[in-house]
């Protein structure tokens, strides 16, 4: 298997919207649960859907935002996607993706005017100054289970710790089998591995005493990301009701280019 999803078919409903029919291969595997799905492939998955729907030249993905309802079966499903607030300059389409009669995830984005801003550009988030190319293989979060944890390959800034830090991933992987990656979905296809990087209770899912899921994902994107590394800038803090959040600055070999956030519930493991 050399992808994260098979395409059973795709169709386009009375009302424009599509339905596509997806099956989950070995690779999209979570690391909480051996019968589920990692959210991560599933968002890059759902971002696909995105991206072909009714494309505008004029227009990009500018924020996705994602909800996860429950448990992501690694089974088969369907992903759902319409338009609801049609515009020449913004946009507003959703993806639901769906299995065994059940909504999983809602996923949002917002497409917004394209126009040639380069006479005020400026970014204030700082260009990573280590690359994944330089650093040592890190492995040591395969000490999470699951196929999509054992699809990526990992580089590890030697700063990062507990809490905080960065890490450089990339995928060989395509998303979808015998069809072609654009790096949008390549990239947004990794992000949800940020709550994984910077743990504040180890590594290792058998010497975790808390549990931290995260109940969604926001991404937002000043430009599109570009090639196959992502480098996730991530902090990761824990509050004193069992509320968490994980905070990250996205990169590519170009430099920053968005940032995510992912709220978590923290449970104590069984």
């Amino acid at each position: 298997m050399t992808s994260y999803y098979q395409l059973i078919k795709r169709e386009t409903q009375s009302d424009n919207s599509t339905v596509a029919h997806y099956k989950p291969t070995l690779h999209a595997q979570g690391a909480w649960n051996e019968h589920e799905q990692h959210m991560a492939p599933a968002t890059g998955i759902l971002a696909r859907e995105l991206e072909l729907f009714s494309p505008q030249s004029n227009l990009r993905i500018a924020r996705i935002s994602l909800d996860i309802l429950g448990l992501i079966p690694l089974q088969e499903f369907t992903i759902t996607t319409r338009c609801i607030r049609p515009g020449k300059t913004i946009e507003l389409i959703e993806a639901v993706m769906s299995s065994g009669g059940r909504d999983c995830i809602i996923a949002r984005a917002w497409r917004l005017l394209t126009q040639d801003t380069a006479e005020i550009a400026g970014l204030e988030d700082l260009v990573a100054t280590s690359h994944p190319e330089s650093l040592p293989v890190w492995d040591e979060m395969k000490g999470w289970p699951g196929g999509f944890i054992e699809s990526i390959k990992l580089a590890s800034d030697p700063a990062r710790r507990p809490g905080k830090g960065l890490v450089w991933l990339t995928t060989e992987l395509d998303m979808v089998q015998d069809e072609n990656t654009s790096d949008l979905v390549r990239l947004i296809g990794l992000v949800d591995t940020a709550n994984g990087v910077v743990p504040r209770n180890g590594l290792r899912m058998s010497e975790m005493q808390w549990a931290f899921p995260n109940t969604d994902l926001q991404i937002h994107m000043h430009r599109l990301p570009q090639g196959k590394w992502l480098g996730i800038e991530a902090v990761q803090q824990y509050g004193e009701d069992g509320i968490g959040l994980t905070s990250t600055i996205l990169h590519d070999l170009q430099g920053p280019f968005g940032r995510s956030e992912q709220i978590l519930t923290i449970r104590a493991m069984a």
